[in-house]
């Protein structure tokens, strides 16, 4: 593998943002991030990589917990209201992706939307996922362990389970594994 001279930049950005978070593990390398708010509510585990233009804002008492070995693509956007966004272990969040726990109001006509408040609601990607170029992950998702998630895709509420493949917007079960026959299957399209 070829070293690049401006990871040792990253990963001296790492060490002079940990005294500000609530947890950066080692070796961890931080690209030149875009925007950074709320970092005593960042935990960072071991071997993340995070390349730059990372916007990551944790506000109101919202936590990121980014665990071990997860790669985080350039110009992403996390974003973590009161609840917790999670990206499990060994994850990869390709480039240009939303990935959020916050939902804006908008029932009040004629007030603006920004100005109606938001709610919150845990979103969580399992371990082993792969989250393709621009999708976005909306509030209360809940990906299971090695999820697919394919590029363009809008995941919004629900729980998927593990070793599946979701595509479209909004993303639907495109593939399932089969344990018994040990393949990926497509799914009925209805």
């Amino acid at each position: 593998m070829k070293f690049h001279i401006s990871k040792l930049f990253w990963a001296a950005r790492a060490v002079l943002y940990k005294p500000f978070c609530r947890k950066i593990d080692f070796p961890s390398y931080i690209g030149k991030p875009l925007f950074m708010d709320g970092l005593h509510h960042l935990c960072i585990g071991k071997r993340v990589r995070i390349f730059p233009n990372i916007r990551i804002e944790a506000m109101d008492g919202g936590t990121v917990m980014i665990e071990n070995n997860v790669y985080i693509g350039q110009n992403c956007h996390i974003t973590s209201g009161s609840n917790e966004v999670r990206i499990g272990e060994g994850s990869a969040v390709m480039a240009n992706v939303c990935i959020t726990n916050i939902d804006h109001n908008y029932e009040q006509i004629g007030v603006p939307v920004l100005e109606q408040g938001h709610k919150t609601r845990n979103t969580k990607i399992g371990m082993n996922c792969f989250i393709g170029h621009n999708a976005v992950i909306q509030a209360g998702v809940e990906l299971g362990d090695h999820i697919i998630v394919g590029a363009g895709a809008v995941v919004n509420r629900g729980k998927y389970p593990s070793n599946c493949v979701l595509a479209g917007v909004p993303a639907r079960i495109i593939k399932k594994y089969n344990y018994d026959i040990g393949k990926w299957e497509s799914c009925n399209s209805k």
